[in-house]
């Protein structure tokens, strides 16, 4: 294809090769070059105040559930969805535990003295881009780098590299024009383009083969998405964290959500500022030097990943010789298992990226995490992971598992939560006339049911209460009423999206377990929505299955707790034309629903979105020297 549209002359720098050799997952592997680091006790002690309180709650509520049953006798089919109950609720329990040890942690926390200095690095910036609108990826980038040129406290060296593997020649050539606009707004600051000829191993061959061609020329690269932005203190903030931590061989930000204009969006960005920050101080206190990769604004040291992180191609379910999909968390195990440490530091602020629009477009963006996922089941044997490395490679996969358990929990509860009147009756020889399985109107039944729906709420309300500790104000975010009405909006709308989530995501492992693979397609940053017809289509299980459960609920044959899932599941296409509702349009919406402005009067977002404009005006009418290139 590049025979059609030539990279421009001068685009790359000359070459300077790096061995990246391609790891073997069977055989421990030790880098000679990573430095000995400090003891991990607290670390220790910070996972026992996470897992402990997290196992002891599950095993109390699996005690609780035995129990209730054994009124009647259990039988093998209760002590299955006492099991079901045990593995699911777990990670509620493990989620309510990491916010409880995120707000220990913001409460005792300590200023830091003023940065000593720190040897300068440098730093290759990388935006690998995939048929993604030129526009919105050079005036992102635009924006960082005329951020990063105001800052002269440090003398760390910033190189930007777009790395193209774009297949669309229209997009292409308007990349090219894009690159020739911003190396000519940025004399002086090197910027490279290179479009690969094939894009072989998608992202991660992108990566691979930069690190091939001219990673030997830069101690650490910044790898960003197409929709990642990042403020010049954020950079450099990293750059100084990882060059004053010379056991580092990844350091990674917690990006927050921005740029929500539709409904779906803005629950997105109004959880990741609100909610967020509790799980991420914790995640961070307990995975320590053992942290996670999560592919994009995370700075890494150039030689290590080099030489630590090269991944093979892995034989897999109903796949064989097939790439890693998923790679950022076995980057970040290899990383650790050859002595590296990986870290993450939550309190950079400036870190920002895009969510999905709109449902349909957040669950295919799903689907294909789906896929890498469970990929990772397979790599839990690798030999001289970490333990908590392998936690997170089954933490990922779980997320995804944990949607047909709870799919299965709900079609058990709807068939014989009615006690006489269930669908399905279970009796005993001894006592034919009466069910074993528990009316849901008992006591016990409605504590317990109200105990998992406190857990589920509860780092939501956790996080509301820490938001003063967090340095963040009511006002920033609205006022007290706006603020009240939004929290309340979210928590309604995120219950009513999530047993379509729990309904999408079964689907998605179905699709991994049957061998249909997920296609990889640029994500959609637009608000429009689909067609009533293609909504109608993708969410036909959800509306099936909600009208199964509303018409039980009718007949008396389903109990009534389970109304607000059936409803939800019944309303699905609705729910997902809501999704991509414009709030703009709307004057209580502007008011009541803007997104928070904790980030958004960052200086370098209101540079991005007029950059994104100019460059968008730009590649619509090119001036005819850009075009002719």
């Amino acid at each position: 294809m590049d025979h059609l549209n030539p990279p421009p002359t001068g685009a790359m720098p000359p070459r300077t090769p790096l061995a990246r050799p391609i790891q073997d997952l069977g055989a421990p592997y030790h880098d000679a070059n990573a430095p000995p680091r400090d003891g991990t006790g607290h670390a220790r002690a910070w996972r026992l105040a996470t897992f402990v309180p997290a196992i002891l709650t599950t095993l109390l509520l699996a005690g609780a559930f035995l129990d209730w049953f054994r009124s009647g006798g259990i039988t093998p089919t209760e002590i299955a969805l006492t099991g079901l109950v045990t593995v699911t609720f777990f990670w509620v329990a493990f989620s309510v535990a990491t916010a409880t040890v995120g707000i220990v942690t913001i409460l005792a926390q300590r200023r830091t003295g003023a940065q000593r200095p720190v040897p300068a690095m440098d730093v290759a910036l990388l935006i690998p881009t995939y048929n993604e609108a030129p526009c919105d990826v050079f005036g992102n980038a635009l924006a960082m780098l005329e951020d990063l040129r105001r800052d002269t406290r440090s003398g760390h060296r910033y190189t930007l590299f777009v790395l193209s593997d774009t297949r669309d020649d229209a997009i292409a050539a308007q990349e090219v024009a894009a690159f020739h606009a911003l190396r000519a707004a940025l004399t002086g600051t090197p910027v490279h383009y290179r479009r690969r000829a094939e894009n072989t191993d998608h992202k991660t061959g992108n990566l691979a083969d930069w690190i091939e061609g001219w990673g030997g020329a830069h101690d650490a690269m910044l790898v960003l998405d197409a929709d990642s932005l990042m403020s010049g203190d954020a950079i450099r903030a990293l750059t100084d964290a990882l060059s004053s931590d010379p056991a580092a061989g990844l350091i990674q930000s917690f990006p927050k959500v921005i740029g929500a204009r539709s409904l779906y969006g803005w629950i997105q960005q109004f959880s990741s500022s609100v909610y967020g920050t509790l799980l991420s101080e914790g995640l961070a206190r307990w995975s320590d030097a053992e942290g996670n990769f999560w592919g994009h604004n995370a700075i890494l040291r150039t030689q290590a990943f080099a030489a630590c992180a090269g991944l093979p191609h892995i034989d897999g379910f109903r796949a064989r010789d097939a790439a890693i999909l998923s790679h950022d968390f076995v980057e970040a195990s290899l990383l650790r298992r050859a002595g590296w440490s990986v870290r993450f530091l939550p309190r950079i602020s400036g870190s920002f990226e895009e969510a999905p629009q709109t449902l349909i477009d957040y669950i295919l963006r799903d689907r294909r995490w789906c896929s890498g996922n469970l990929q990772h089941l397979r790599l839990l044997a690798s030999s001289g992971f970490h333990a908590i490395s392998r936690f997170h490679l089954f933490h990922g996969a779980v997320s995804y598992l944990t949607s047909p358990a709870w799919f299965v929990l709900l079609l058990f509860w709807a068939l014989l939560g009615n006690g006489e009147n269930s669908v399905l009756t279970y009796f005993s020889d001894q006592n034919p006339d009466f069910p074993l399985w528990p009316v849901m109107r008992s006591s016990g039944g409605l504590y317990m049911l109200a105990f998992m729906y406190a857990m589920l709420l509860l780092p939501k309300l956790m996080g509301v209460l820490s938001l003063r500790a967090t340095g963040t104000t009511v006002r920033a975010l609205g006022g007290p009423i706006p603020f009240a009405t939004a929290i309340l909006v979210e928590m309604l709308l995120s219950v009513a999206y999530a047993p379509v989530m729990m309904v999408q995501q079964t689907l998605a492992v179905l699709r991994v377990a049957l061998g249909i693979r997920t296609k990889w397609v640029p994500q959609r940053r637009g608000t429009d929505g689909y067609p009533l017809r293609t909504t109608l289509a993708f969410h036909a299980l959800e509306t099936v299955t909600g009208a199964a459960l509303v018409t039980g609920i009718a007949v008396g044959a389903v109990s009534l707790w389970l109304s607000p899932i059936a409803a939800s599941l019944a309303l699905a296409v609705p729910l997902s034309l809501l999704s991509g509702l414009d709030l703009s349009r709307w004057a209580w919406s502007r008011a009541h629903l803007a997104p928070p402005a904790l980030g958004e009067r960052q200086p370098v977002i209101r540079a991005a979105t007029a950059y994104r404009a100019h460059m968008a005006r730009l590649l619509a009418d090119p001036p005819r020297d850009v075009a002719a290139e």
